[in-house]
């Protein structure tokens, strides 16, 4: 082949115009361990942190790797080409550990993979002359450096690591087919043909231990899952449960051994640093076991939604129940139900929620040997927990193929029959219709389905016709699976390997053109990466290897369509976006395949070609005409028809190469054939993504217009998505126009010109000009206002000396700053807009309305943005760009979490009928492991005051709460108090009046009056202070919670006032009425924040703090209990200091009774308005995932649990 240089000028290396960097890459835990460092890294200058910290982190070979090479001669090859290897001579004085190095340079890894490419094509004669090879070589290091494009990740990981450094490795049972005598040879080792495939199908037989088998599919997905690929496979052919065996008994079912696949699948990793298994298991939906299939998620998400909230129950009433044994008096018998009313009452209470009756046994034998509680075992929902360890189904995508006739029986409310697997074989046997098992109605499954994925997001749908009626080689048989990302579909026993071109890189942002040319050559040249790819491959299995030679399928692709078009002004959701879509995805397809029968010319079609010419160009004649739009009725062999290139709304120039390029190819396959059974799909291109800077994946729309940019030093900047402002350019916007809608959007970043909290308001309240400094300096990055104000950033000194904060007010992770100060919601809100911006265009000064669409994301921006890409549009898209992809496209259609059932019907049935070949539905918050965006909702409620709310039900509600009132009234009861009750009396001095504060309580402990006395004072002021401790003892005994007076009391003020003596905690107060509520808030409230200082050592001698906390403990059935405390037994060690009595662990991984992570659900919030998902990342911890194709990739670290 003829190869010719476009990007890199005659004479130049790669390299030459190309300014490098020098950097450091750590990637750090969000408690600030780290995870990854590497320091002195060489990188393009131009290369974002992130992608830095991929190539680092995950491609650069960790070890291994020659201090000193030498060239290995081989007969025919130029010096410049020849592979290299150790040079020991040069190291043999050199210690062992000193030898091998790891990758530092990226050109190093450039030259690894394009030295490789080019090393194999030149042995098996791709190119016609040496400088065609030279110039094959310079062109795909200048476009990997410049991020042009990228190969799949195993690419990265193991390509080139014998031809660049000689290392080898004993062989991990693959196989490939020699190229020059076509015959299938084990690999002899492990590196020197490397294993660059992404995406297996593998084939499975009914047959339990044997080759082919269940038990040998585990080992054949295991050793590719160490080399970082993903693998699919339908099982349909597994016999149903209780189908009989051939031997006797009856089958244990598909569901038995996919939990053991599961369960193997997510123990591995490969290697440690690449990323988890990915693995897609699909199944027919005629098949016996279909709704248990269908079901399979769902119930394993109830499963943990059970053990969460069982575990937390379980905690709280087993130390309810401790609590309750040691309540009483020690001299009586807390064990004994009949005379410890609390304990009986605990188990009652612990017997409702069905605590196991051995456990409530359990912990009063633990109570009676002396323990006072006991620590069990609390898990949470988040993906990477022990919950979710515990249950099936987490490690794989779940799949269903639905065929043209179950879709029409939906439509039609048929029948729906499932059949035994041997009676499937046994029926074609003898040429007969096989007998169902079972006959359902059609929409009973299709509502089974639809609702497993509005609640767990799975399964994902493939439509068995329209994928086979689109296969290029049937007579090979049937496409009945895909990879994990269900953009491959071919054949069981084959693998892909997937390439993806950036399109921003062949747009010019000056003169708003696409630059065909560019396009069309960089198409080629990774049209034959990807070729020359199969032929140096080894393969896990000896069906993969030869069918892989046989029909040599490759998985070119593209990556930041969605940034494309909205830089071109073009809105994700319209007719323009379809045909430019349709346009670039044939220019990309039509030239892959001319690229393919260019090969197919030089050096021989696919081995299989000849078996499966017509029907294969049957399929090039139909991508044709889709670019062509003909009439539905001219396509040939298609059951739906698909969505053409509409020329009303495609530009001209794209229009024209899209047709001359669909004429060039079947012109070309028509006269030489083709060297590729397929050539292109739409992967997720998730880590490769984020090493080439994409802002969006494959066909996927942007998922937010502000975003915040990793620094080299660490931390981020926030900075507007790149395709805003030559958007904004392009659509006529002037300068001063397009800064002012950017600040908009992401902020002033400053307080200069502010509203309400700025530089005057906040000096006026304290704030110096070295605090407002240090303000100013941290505004640009932070994402809330809150964030800045706050003890990190102002000074504790300044916080508590200056502005009069506590200690604890400060440590509170709910204490808000600028509240405290005077603020007031709406003048904290208007600042955030101001200074951090809104993150949404909605509403921006001098945009245009109609524009509105151009700037619409997959998800709602920002707090206020109510604007998001509906779900047809995604289909659409899909719709428009899968005429002319040989596979399919792996993306995620998101719906926002009010969507219905209805709606994921009406997305399903929409695909099929558009010609979609798969689909995956994600609604937001489906999954459990994935809180809701409820963000808004909650800040929303928190502004109101509660009188505010009862006066809007009282508007709209008059009747309901009339009768809530009288309710109130009849459960408000007096509570009568013990004739012998406990208490504590507490003197105190304020100024040169002695207070005596005495306390009536309840048998559980709570409050029930109080007594005040006055000393020195006159008898008016006593009578009235006697009448007034008569009131609140009445109101505590009527069911008023003390928080109620705590609330109202505190902080009032009249003489006499001033110093406290006497009491520990308490040393300063505002009047009588202002202490004597903060000693009883402090005491029986456990409020420290009305404490001056702290200091438990004085109560824990006290005889009522060994009463434990006790609820429910009622005289009467229709009481109503508000308020309650926890005081703990303490005991002194030798050495002086306090620590609590014995206690029982149960298990090392524990919490604390009914707690919430609040920190964590903030950080989970905070993110799901920055546009991520809210999941959390399993390799770095960062919050900070992304929906990629059909999977989530992190845009910290990279980590990605797809095929790319």
């Amino acid at each position: 082949m003829k190869i010719n240089r476009f990007l890199v000028n005659k004479g130049e290396t790669a390299f030459d115009t190309i300014e490098f960097d020098t950097r450091s890459s750590v990637i750090r835990n969000p408690d600030g361990s780290v995870v990854f460092e590497m320091n002195n890294i060489k990188v393009p200058k131009h290369w974002s942190q992130v992608a830095t910290d991929i190539l680092a982190q995950k491609y650069f070979r960790k070890a291994g790797v020659p201090v000193y090479l030498k060239r290995v001669e081989e007969k025919g090859v130029p010096e410049w080409l020849q592979r290299s290897e150790a040079d020991n001579d040069r190291m043999k004085d050199f210690p062992e550990e000193e030898k091998y190095t790891s990758e530092k340079d990226s050109t190093e890894v450039f030259n690894r993979l394009a030295g490789c490419w080019t090393y194999w094509g030149w042995k098996h004669k791709y190119f016609t002359k040496e400088q065609d090879a030279k110039n094959f070589y310079e062109e795909l290091c200048y476009m990997l450096a410049m991020q042009y494009a990228a190969p799949n990740s195993p690419q990265w990981f193991n390509t080139g690591l014998n031809w660049a450094y000689g290392i080898s490795g004993p062989s991990q049972g693959h196989f490939y087919v020699d190229p020059k005598s076509g015959k299938l040879v084990s690999s002899e080792d492990a590196y020197t043909h490397p294993q660059p495939h992404a995406c297996f199908i593998q084939s499975l037989t009914d047959d339990l231990v044997n080759e082919g088998g269940i038990m040998d599919l585990w080992v054949r997905e295991a050793r590719l899952f160490k080399y970082g690929s993903g693998t699919g496979s339908n099982f349909s052919n597994i016999r149903g449960n209780n189908e009989p065996l051939s031997g006797g008994g009856k089958s244990s079912g598909i569901m038995s051994f996919l939990k053991i696949g599961d369960r193997s699948a997510g123990a591995i990793k490969s290697g440690g640093t690449t990323r988890r298994a990915a693995k897609m298991v699909t199944l027919d939906l005629d098949h016996p076991d279909i709704e248990e299939f269908v079901n399979w998620k769902v119930l394993e998400e109830e499963k943990v939604a059970s053990l969460v909230a069982g575990s937390k129950l379980l905690n709280h009433h087993l130390n309810k129940i401790i609590n309750a044994c040691h309540s009483v008096h020690p001299e009586n018998d807390g064990f004994d139900r009949k005379a410890n009313r609390q304990l009986a009452q605990a188990i009652a209470e612990a017997r409702k929620v069905m605590t196991p009756e051995n456990y409530i046994e359990r912990v009063i034998q633990l109570a009676k040997l002396g323990y006072k509680e006991i620590e069990f075992p609390e898990y949470d929902t988040d993906w990477t927990s022990e919950a979710y360890l515990t249950v099936s189904g987490q490690n794989s995508n779940n799949s269903i193929r639905a065929t043209n006739g179950f879709m029409q029986s939906v439509i039609d409310d048929k029948d729906w029959n499932l059949y035994w697997r041997t009676e499937l074989k046994k029926s074609k046997k003898e040429n007969r219709d096989p007998k169902p098992c079972k006959t359902m109605k059609a929409k009973d499954l299709w509502e089974q389905i639809s609702y497993s994925a509005w609640s767990s997001a799975d399964p994902g749908i493939q439509f068995h016709d329209t994928i086979n009626e689109w296969h290029t080689c049937p007579n090979g048989g049937i496409i009945k699976a895909s990879n994990p990302c269900s953009e491959y579909m071919f054949l069981d026993d084959t693998a892909c390997n997937l390439a993806s071109l950036n399109l921003m890189k062949f747009y010019d942002e000056k003169t708003n053109k696409f630059d065909i040319g560019k396009y069309r050559h960089a198409s080629r040249l990774w049209t034959v990466v990807l070729e020359i790819s199969v032929l140096m491959a080894q393969f896990p299995s000896k069906n993969i290897a030869q069918l892989s030679y046989e029909y040599r399928t490759l998985g070119l692709g593209y990556a930041n369509l969605g940034a494309m078009l909205m830089v071109k002004g073009i809105p994700y959701d319209s007719q323009e976006a379809l045909a430019v879509t349709g346009a670039l995805t044939s220019i990309l397809h039509m030239t892959s395949y001319a690229t393919s029968a260019e090969m197919a010319g030089e050096l021989g079609t696919f081995p299989r070609y000849k078996d499966n010419e017509n029907e294969m160009l049957r399929v090039i004649r139909n991508h044709r005409r889709a670019a062509y739009n003909i009439a539905a009725t001219e396509y040939e062999g298609l059951s739906i028809p698909p969505l053409g290139i509409n020329k009303n709304h495609c530009p001209e120039e794209l229009l024209k190469a899209a047709r001359e390029d669909s004429d060039k190819a079947l012109e070309l396959g028509e006269k030489f054939g083709y060297r590729n059974a397929q050539v292109t799909v739409i992967a997720p291109t998730g880590t490769i993504g984020l090493l080439m800077d994409c802002d969006t994946t494959g066909v996927e729309p942007d998922f937010a217009l502000v975003k915040f940019k990793k620094l080299a030093g660490g931390g981020y900047f926030k900075i507007i998505n790149e395709s805003v402002p030559p958007a904004l350019k392009n659509l006529g916007y002037k300068d001063k126009e397009i800064i002012e809608i950017i600040k908009y959007t992401k902020g002033h970043g400053s307080l200069i010109g502010c509203p309400g909290i700025n530089a005057q308001s906040l000096t006026d309240k304290g704030f110096t000009k070295e605090v407002l400094a240090k303000i100013e300096k941290s505004l640009p990055s932070v994402f809330d206002i809150s964030f800045t104000f706050n003890k990190w950033t102002l000074g504790v000194g300044f916080c508590m000396n200056a502005l009069g904060f506590s200690e604890e007010q400060l440590d509170d992770p709910g204490f808000n700053v600028l509240k405290e100060l005077g603020y007031t919601n709406e003048q904290i809100d208007d600042a955030n807009n101001y200074v951090c911006g809104t993150m949404t265009i909605e509403g921006a000064p001098y945009l245009k309305e109609e524009h509105y669409a151009i700037f619409d994301c997959a998800n709602k921006c920002g707090k206020i943005g109510k604007r998001y890409i509906s779900a047809d549009a995604h289909i659409k898209i899909m719709a428009s760009a899968q005429p002319f992809i040989s596979g399919a496209i792996s993306k995620t259609i998101n719906l926002p979490n009010h969507a219905s059932i209805e709606d994921m019907k009406n997305a399903y049935l929409n695909s099929w009928k558009l010609g979609v070949k798969a689909n995956a539905l994600y609604r937001d918050g489906s999954k459990l492991s994935q809180p809701l965006n409820t963000v808004t909702d909650d800040e929303a409620l928190s502004v109101e005051s509660g009188e505010d709310v009862t006066r809007e039900v009282s508007r709209t509600n008059d009747i309901v709460k009339v009768a809530e009132r009288i309710i109130h009234r009849y459960i408000a009861k007096r509570r009568k108090l013990p004739f012998r009750r406990k208490g504590y009396t507490q003197k105190a001095k304020i100024g040169t009046h002695s207070v005596y504060l005495r306390t009536g309580e309840y048998e559980n402990g709570q409050l029930g009056e109080i007594f005040i006395d006055m000393h020195k004072e006159g008898a008016a002021f006593r009578s009235l202070m006697n009448c007034f401790a008569i009131a609140i003892s009445l109101g505590l005994q009527h069911g008023v919670p003390l928080d109620e007076f705590v609330d109202a009391f505190v902080y009032t003020r009249f003489e006499p006032n001033g110093i406290v003596v006497g009491n520990p905690n308490i040393k300063m107060s505002t009047s009588i009425i202002d202490y004597l509520f903060r000693e009883l808030a402090v005491t029986y409230l456990g409020r420290t924040d009305l404490s001056h200082i702290t200091n438990d050592a004085e109560f824990q001698k006290s005889p009522i703090d060994a009463l434990s906390k006790l609820e429910g403990d009622t005289d009467f059935d229709e009481e109503e209990i508000y308020s309650e405390r926890i005081i703990e037994e303490h005991t002194k060690t030798k050495d002086g200091s306090v620590k609590s009595e014995s206690a029982i662990k149960l298990s090392p991984n524990t919490a604390d009774v009914l707690t919430v992570n609040t920190p964590i659900i903030e950080k989970i919030k905070e993110a799901k308005m920055k546009g991520y998902t809210g999941d959390i990342c399993t390799s770095c911890g960062s919050v900070t995932m992304v929906r990629n194709g059909t999977c989530l990739k992190c845009i910290t670290c990279g980590e990605t649990s797809g095929c790319s």
